[in-house]
């Protein structure tokens, strides 16, 4: 797999269409700070980190949330930066998606953060992906 972002991306996109109540993917550190941003801005309602038996990698469990009419809470969830073509943002030109409504997760020097962040600190970087 080149793009492991892209695929936790996909997994997400994948299980909420068919209504999934949870996603399974193999844990690694960039993975997890992006599940716990799209945790505090109210995505998912929780992400753990369990033991495989099968493989000696952790696994990465993402509950996903949806609304009161059974629609997943994330419309759109696209991957912005690629492998193939790295998109950097400076703080003052952070794009705003939807107008503000939607987020965008930028990989700075500090971690991963949101648009927002990016613009309040001042810190630009790789912009990783946007939703809403």
């Amino acid at each position: 797999m080149t793009d492991p972002i892209a695929d936790m991306l996909t997994r997400i996109r994948n299980a909420q269409a068919v209504s999934k109540s949870e996603v399974k993917l193999p844990n690694s550190k960039i993975k997890h700070s992006l599940a716990k941003i799209l945790m505090a801005e109210g995505y998912l309602a929780s992400v753990q980190i369990q033991k495989s038996k099968d493989t000696p990698q952790d696994v990465l469990l993402l509950v996903l949330k949806y609304d009161k009419n059974g629609e997943g809470v994330i419309k759109e969830i696209t991957r912005v930066s690629k492998p193939g073509q790295r998109i950097y943002t400076a703080a003052k030109k952070a794009p705003k998606f939807m107008q503000g409504l939607g987020v965008g997760i930028i990989s700075s020097s500090h971690g991963l953060i949101t648009d927002e962040e990016a613009r309040r600190r001042k810190i630009g970087g790789e912009l990783i992906c946007k939703l809403y």
